[in-house]
């Protein structure tokens, strides 16, 4: 039982573990045990890369939709896309409930930075934390009677403030779509 165990983990390691199939709209990035994360990364294709010595992650490349939004439980998974209605204050000072889209994507050129500083788990870490705040920033510097005559300028002010925290990380902000933002009801 054991040699069979161990003869299925050898061939599965060095049969397989010589290529890394990186499907289209992914990136890989390779960590290798003597020089760390390589600077490289692989676009879709198959790649050669040294079975126990070299280790790859995918991620992927297209674009996310980060949803928000009513009934979005995130407390089941930290990593899934998406968080609950976003309340922010108006200039004004009205409470409001934002929900919406926002359309999130990894840069190539930046993945090898996102995954050896911030690691697989960026929306919990950066996404999440940064739009909340960056919503309810955007959110503030509008009078409560301006916010839906003047969407696409809400819109573009919450990308601004998304793009200028995220790019630096690696993440490029595609979209903020704003489906609703409602007076919040008094509880």
């Amino acid at each position: 039982m054991f040699d069979k165990l161990f003869v299925s983990f050898l061939v599965d390691e060095i049969g397989g573990g010589f290529f890394v199939s990186v499907p289209p709209g992914h990136v890989a990035c390779v960590y290798d045990w003597g020089r760390g994360v390589l600077k490289k990364t692989w676009g879709p294709g198959l790649h050669f890369k040294i079975p126990f010595w070299q280790t790859a992650k995918l991620f992927n490349a297209q674009t996310l939709e980060y949803t928000i939004r009513e009934g979005f439980d995130v407390n089941h998974n930290k990593e899934i896309l998406g968080d609950e209605p976003i309340t922010a204050v108006s200039y004004d000072n009205i409470p409001l409930t934002v929900q919406g889209t926002l359309l999130v994507r990894v840069n190539r050129e930046s993945v090898v930075s996102l995954w050896e500083n911030i690691g697989e788990d960026f929306v919990s870490k950066i996404v999440r934390p940064v739009s909340r705040s960056r919503i309810r920033s955007a959110i503030s510097q509008f009078l409560h009677k301006d916010i839906s005559a003047n969407r696409h300028f809400v819109e573009q002010k919450i990308r601004e403030e998304l793009e200028a925290d995220l790019h630096p990380k690696g993440l490029i902000v595609e979209g903020v779509l704003l489906s609703d933002i409602s007076q919040k009801s008094a509880s």
